[in-house]
């Protein structure tokens, strides 16, 4: 697929959509990690799905994410590194994981542009999304974030708790996003392609989309500018009767 074992990649990504591999998702992980290792593989590994006001806990080392089994596994490996974010992390290996995962805890947003998820577009990271579709782009939550789109985040905080890896706790009031905006992402394949920012691969049986993060970053940006509520049901409404 032309990339680089030097690239920080960030992974979306369907196991099953790759087919039966010998071994199976381990051998899949040793596969990535052996040829990143030069630069950086990055999973999300998100909780917004269980931490909530009502569930505030967050544990670094045994809250589980909901974004597959791939990501589930590589969080837990020897050497990755998880961010310290309750709702929003990512797991990382590579020369520099630690520095790239770092300070997620210090800010009340989930993807703040100081974040892993900032960090993305200033390292010009691809997105991989593995037999997934490109809606799944958490990264556009951050894009929305910094420009910022009007109503994307909740006005008051939630007062959450994370337990780091050396069993510390830390409070970390935390705003949610409001919307489903991500039901929308997919409206961006065609002009991420139009405009270079996507082009195509196979691993195995699963089609993937790769997404230069930065190139998709200043996109969006440009569509948000004009239309700040292209991503939500309102708008599309609206463009449809048009």
């Amino acid at each position: 697929m032309g990339l680089a074992p030097e690239q920080t990649v960030l992974i979306h990504s369907s196991m099953k959509s790759i087919g039966d591999v010998e071994g199976g998702a381990d051998i899949v992980l040793d596969a990535l990690q052996e040829y990143f290792a030069p630069g950086l593989l990055v999973f999300p590994t998100l909780t917004w799905d269980c931490v909530d006001a009502a569930h505030p806990v967050f544990s670094v080392n045994d809250t589980p994410g909901c974004v597959g089994i791939l990501a589930e596994l590589f969080r837990k490996r020897p050497g990755v590194k998880r961010s310290l974010s309750p709702t929003h992390s990512v797991a990382a290996y590579g020369k520099d994981a630690e520095v790239f995962v770092a300070g997620h805890e210090r800010f009340d947003s989930p993807a703040h542009p100081d974040s892993p998820w900032g960090k993305l577009y200033h390292r010009n990271a691809v997105i991989l999304f593995i037999g997934t579709g490109i809606a799944c782009n958490t990264y556009l939550h951050g894009v929305e974030e910094w420009l910022p789109v009007p109503g994307m985040l909740t006005d008051q905080q939630e007062q959450l708790v994370i337990i780091d890896e050396k069993g510390k706790r830390i409070p970390c009031p935390m705003r949610r996003h409001v919307g489903a905006h991500s039901h929308w992402y997919s409206l961006m394949e065609q002009p991420f392609r139009d405009q270079g920012a996507l082009r195509d691969g196979t691993l195995g049986d699963a089609h993937v989309h790769l997404v230069d993060a930065r190139k998709a970053g200043d996109i969006v940006f440009e569509l948000l500018k004009k239309h700040p509520l292209f991503f939500t049901e309102e708008f599309q409404k609206t463009a449809q009767k048009l």
